[in-house]
């Protein structure tokens, strides 16, 4: 597509920035061979750049010009040298449109583009042909001259008025200093500063650094033989004055940050002042708060007086209805008094006649009961003589049972004599001994065997119970270990709460619940409760007295102290409230200072005391543990030995309990001598301050406790297995020897059978004599039968006793049975008589009741409110009285009453307010007027401050919004560019029959150009200029270069050597397309070159001059 098929951009309304000069425009047109176009030239901050439009500052409003063919304006006409590089003089004369310079190699051709650059202020390094300006000057001279005349006519032309027609630009170069100095066209000096060059530059849009003016031999070398893309891409950059253009933006967008800065700083520079009058303002509406607060006292001043008398008036109709309440109470209350005297007459009459009757009663059952007495005492004493048979008759018999064992022991004497006499007989049947020998042998083997068994069965019996009895003691362990490591963790729990909160190690939970409960009803004790006691003392010396101290009153430091007994049921209510059963409550008076113990009550000893290990500040606490637990008598040692010595054998006086460090109880008692072991279950860290020290002690007890469990577990796990191989073994032994011993049952039966038959063939042999035995045994009868015949006796007697018993209770029974309703009917009037009685007392506790109800409550009350009421008639006329003085009735009533608030409530809120209003005028000291005056004061201080720097802010936000859309132009223009130049670049080519395409990439900063031959039938496309050949490199870099030329805008362009490397064909198609483009593009040109130039057209635009030859 081609620039005109673009749509035209609307000119944005912008005006030029506020912080900036708008530029001077000037414009022209040209016809091109994309139609005609607006050809834009800049000066100001802005100059030196020109595009084509529509491009970067399209949107700026500018004048059109005339044709450039008509312009005369900014062309160089003439040009002399003096003493400059290889020239002694030099002049030469330039035509309006296209020059040709030619000549040898040495020439000095390339000298007069030198010298160009150095005239319009050139640095003589960016010229790439010295490094100072003095090596410019001709050997062997002094100084160099370069003088160069500019045309200054037509419409563009500069200060015309000053200069003329003509502006000579003269540069002198000696080895010390240049100068520079602008003339008119009558050679008179007009300017020397680099300023007014400067200036000169700009409107003439002449910059000899662009590669597009002025291309010396180097750059074109250097261009030509670059492969580099990024060097490229920095040509381009810099021949379209794209880098320029937005160097300048990037300055401007510098200076619009520093601009920013400073109106940032100038604003923060007015923020204290700011700050103030807010806090300024802020006080002036607290102050009239003050006056809101003010007004809403005096209101509630008001509501409050009236609201005083309304409240009397409530008291007094309350008053007088209680009044009349308590006067009906008088009538009730004297009735019950005179019903209870009229019961007591009617009680004390039936107490007489009942007393009567039982006196008649007495008096006849007197003889009786005489008789039942007599009866009892007869009954009580055959009871005895009964009992007394009993027993002989159990001793006695008791004797005969020892008799009788003694008559057994001797018959079986006899039978052992006897068998004894059987087994020491001999034998006389050889074959029957035979036979018992060989019998009694495999009993005897059988027997041993059986035995054998029996003692491994026993042994591995003994060895199953050992091992059982190892387990079961491994399992008590295990379980011994695993409840110590429970209760580690549990101290060790107990503990760190406590390094929390020390109260909860003396009753846990429940003891911060009871304290908040206490704290609720503080005000219900007398005194407040002091508990727990552990939480008020601390253990001296470290924790060496730690688990005795808490073995010796362990009990006690959980416990409470109360003042009395009132307070000490209020603090059994709150335990129950807060879920704690058993809470030890002390009574003890808080009145009482420390107990000061005289030294002879203490006990006479080197050794420490619970009192003297412990310290509390509070008096009663110690006072409670020395009443309640004698701290003072409990003595503490060190180990068990000393314990025992200075218990059982030093015994020193007034000691009551020795306790050892590590928690044995010692104590003497009379003749007794107690050691008590340490109590398992005491906590020896409650008292202890250092607390990570037990916490480590427990964490390194509970390892070692998991480590002796592993252990047991190991152990229990091995002796299991011998177990399970031991009742094994067991099981099998047990089989074996019922085998055997079924066996050895059988032969001993065999055995047996033999010896009887054996036996009855001795029978006939003498027996041994016993007779002394049996005499014995006949003596020991008889004592039996003597013996018998005596406890026959005595059981008659017992029986005659029991009769005589018998007879004597059915002798008192019947008595009894006789009397009985007399005895009941006793019974029975003197339950009437205990009844009457209490009726009787009942009735006259209930007369004082009342009668001390009807005095001191019901006609005490009557007084008490007869003299309230007068006294509330007083208060409501002293309260009328003071309202009234304060504001009328009718004036509380228009502001809303005050029946919707008590006056306590109005009281609170009137108290509120006034430390509210105290408060607040505290804060102030300043009065409202002045600070309203200062409040003005310094707002018009910093107003005309505030509206200039939100103007500057305005302005900037402009610019940077300027900016911001010249920036957005930049980038599109150079998007646009980018395609221009593959679009003209590609337009040259094509007049050799050669295609090429320019790619740019701004982010990378890279240009590449890609050429497509047309003798390339392979159809690649080189994309490095250096693959192609010297003629081909040559023109596409002339291409190139006229693209570029038709991209920019400057009054003259020059090249040197321009066409090296060509061939002939490349050459003549160069050269005419050079010349016609720059009689079409219509500024002057300045072709160098060291060539052959007759195959240029003449013509009366071209101009062709020859350099004079090199002096050998």
């Amino acid at each position: 597509s081609s620039p005109s098929a673009r749509p035209p951009l609307p000119p944005p309304p912008l005006a030029p920035s506020p912080s900036f000069p708008a530029p001077k425009r000037a414009c022209s047109r040209r016809e091109t061979p994309y139609g005609v176009t607006r050809v834009f030239h800049l000066q100001g901050f802005r100059a030196g750049f020109s595009l084509f439009a529509p491009l970067l500052l399209e949107g700026f409003p500018m004048e059109p010009c005339g044709n450039p063919r008509g312009r005369k304006a900014g062309i160089i006409s003439r040009i002399r040298l003096e003493n400059f590089m290889c020239h002694r003089s030099l002049q030469i004369e330039f035509g309006d449109w296209v020059n040709f310079i030619t000549g040898q190699n040495g020439s000095g051709k390339s000298a007069i583009l030198t010298a160009l650059c150095v005239a319009f202020g050139c640095r003589a390094r960016d010229t790439q042909r010295a490094s100072s300006l003095k090596d410019l000057i001709k050997t062997g001279c002094s100084y160099a001259t370069v003088l160069v005349e500019i045309t200054n006519q037509g419409e563009d032309a500069f200060k015309q008025e000053t200069y003329g027609d003509l502006i000579i630009v003269e540069r002198r170069i000696t080895e010390t200093t240049s100068s520079t100095v602008l003339k008119d066209s009558l050679g008179k000096k007009v300017a020397q500063r680099k300023n007014e060059l400067r200036e000169l530059v700009e409107h003439f849009n002449i910059d000899v650094e662009n590669p597009c003016v002025i291309m010396s031999q180097d750059k074109s070398r250097e261009f030509l033989h670059s492969g580099n893309d990024k060097e490229k891409f920095k040509f381009f950059f810099k021949a379209t004055l794209l880098q320029q253009v937005s160097e300048l933006l990037q300055n401007i967008r510098s200076q619009l940050d520093a601009a920013n800065a400073m109106v940032e700083e100038l604003e923060s520079s007015i923020r204290p002042i700011q700050k103030e009058l807010n806090e300024l303002q802020e006080k002036i509406k607290n102050m009239e708060h003050i006056e809101e607060i003010d007004q809403q006292r005096q209101i509630l001043i008001m509501k409050l007086a009236w609201s005083l008398v309304y409240d009397v008036d409530r008291q007094i109709q309350e008053q007088n209805a209680m009044l009349e309440k308590l006067k009906d109470r008088v009538p009730a209350c004297q009735a019950k008094i005179d019903r209870q005297l009229v019961k007591m007459v009617e009680l004390k009459g039936l107490l007489h006649t009942k007393k009567t009757e039982i006196s008649s009663l007495m008096e006849k059952t007197s003889e009786v009961r005489r008789m039942q007495d007599d009866l009892q005492e007869n009954l009580s004493l055959a009871a005895k003589e009964m009992f007394e048979l009993q027993e002989e008759e159990t001793r006695r018999m008791n004797s005969m049972g020892k008799i009788v064992k003694r008559v057994k022991w001797l018959e079986q004497q006899v039978l052992d004599i006897q068998e004894q006499h059987i087994k020491d007989t001999q034998a006389e049947d050889t074959e029957i001994e035979d036979q018992v020998k060989k019998l009694q042998d495999e009993v005897n083997i059988a027997s041993s065997a059986v035995t054998r068994l029996q003692e491994k069965e026993n042994e591995l019996s003994e060895r199953l119970s050992t091992v059982k009895t190892v387990v079961r003691d491994i399992v008590k362990e295990m379980e011994e270990n695993e409840r110590k490591h429970r209760n580690l963790q549990r101290e060790i729990t107990d503990i760190e709460r406590c390094q929390t909160n020390k109260v909860t190690a003396f009753g846990g939970e429940k003891v911060l619940r009871l304290l908040q409960i206490i704290e609720k009803h503080q005000r219900k004790f007398k005194s407040a409760p002091i508990g727990p006691i552990g939480a008020h003392v601390t253990l001296l010396n470290g924790g060496m007295w730690s688990l005795a101290v808490e073995t010796a009153v362990g009990r006690l430091l959980d416990a409470f102290v109360v003042t009395d007994h009132k307070d000490s049921l209020l603090l059994r209510s709150c335990a129950k409230e807060a879920n704690y059963p058993n809470l030890q409550i002390i009574i003890y008076d808080f009145s009482r200072t420390r107990l000061n113990i005289p030294s002879h009550m203490l006990p006479r000893t080197s050794h420490p005391t619970v009192l003297s290990v412990l310290h509390s500040d509070n008096d009663t606490v110690v006072n409670a543990l020395v009443d309640m637990a004698s701290i003072e008598r409990l003595v503490l040692v060190k180990d068990y030995d000393m314990g025992k010595s200075v218990t059982f054998e030093q015994r020193p006086q007034n000691l009551k309990d020795v306790y050892t460090s590590d928690g044995f109880r010692m104590f003497f008692r009379g003749s007794v001598q107690t050691i008590l072991p340490p109590n398992k279950r005491a906590r020896s860290g409650r008292l202890c301050s250092s607390v990570d020290d037990q916490i480590s002690r427990c964490e390194r007890d509970a390892m070692e406790v998991e480590e002796i469990i592993r252990q047991a577990k190991v152990r229990k796990r091995n002796f299991d297995q011998q177990l399970g191989e031991i009742e094994l073994d067991l099981q099998s032994v047990k089989r074996q020897r019922t085998s055997d011993d079924r066996l050895l049952t059988s032969k001993q039966l065999n055995l047996r059978d033999l010896k009887n038959a054996y036996a009855a063939e001795r029978s006939t042999n003498p027996i041994p004599n016993v007779d002394e035995l049996h005499r014995e045994i006949s003596q020991l009868r008889e004592e039996i039968r003597e013996k018998d015949i005596l406890l026959e006796e005595i059981r008659k007697k017992r029986t005659a006793a029991e009769e005589k018993a018998n007879s004597v209770k059915l002798s008192h029974d019947k008595l009894c049975e006789s009397t009985k309703e007399e005895i009941q009917a006793i019974e029975e009037a003197e339950k009437d008589l205990l009844v009457i009685e209490e009726k009787l007392l009942t009735a006259e506790r209930e007369k004082s009741h009342y009668e001390r109800v009807m005095r001191e409550k019901v006609l005490a009350d009557i007084k008490e409110a007869d003299a309230l009421s007068e006294k509330l008639h007083l208060e409501r006329q002293e309260n009328f009285e003071k309202a009234s003085r304060i504001c009328s009735e009718k004036e509380m009533e228009s502001i809303g009453g005050c029946a919707k608030s008590s006056s306590e409530q109005l009281s609170a809120q009137l108290k509120r307010i006034d430390q509210r209003l105290k408060h607040e005028r505290l804060r102030f000291a300043e009065s409202i007027d002045d600070l309203r005056a200062t409040y003005e004061k310094k707002e018009r201080k910093i107003l005309k401050k505030k509206q200039t720097y939100e103007a500057f802010r305005e302005k900037l936000h402009a610019c940077q919004k300027a900016l911001d859309l010249r920036w957005n132009k930049f980038q599109r223009n150079a998007t646009l560019l980018k395609r221009q130049l593959t679009w003209q670049f590609n337009g040259h080519l094509r007049k050799k029959g050669i295609s090429g395409h320019v790619k740019v990439n701004y982010e990378d900063k890279t240009l590449s150009v890609e050429v497509k031959m047309p003798q390339d039938a392979s159809g690649n496309v080189v994309r490095d200029t250096r693959g192609l050949s010297g003629g081909e490199r040559s023109f596409s870099t002339m291409c190139f270069a006229l693209a570029l030329h038709e991209m920019t805008e400057a009054p003259f362009r020059a090249m040197d050597e321009f066409d090296v490397f060509m061939d002939a064909v490349s050459r003549k198609i160069s050269l005419d397309t050079l010349v016609e483009f720059a009689v079409a593009q219509g500024s002057q040109w300045v072709f160098i070159t060291p060539n052959d130039i007759s195959l240029v057209k003449a013509g009366d635009r071209i101009k062709k001059q020859q350099m004079a030859a090199p002096r050998s």
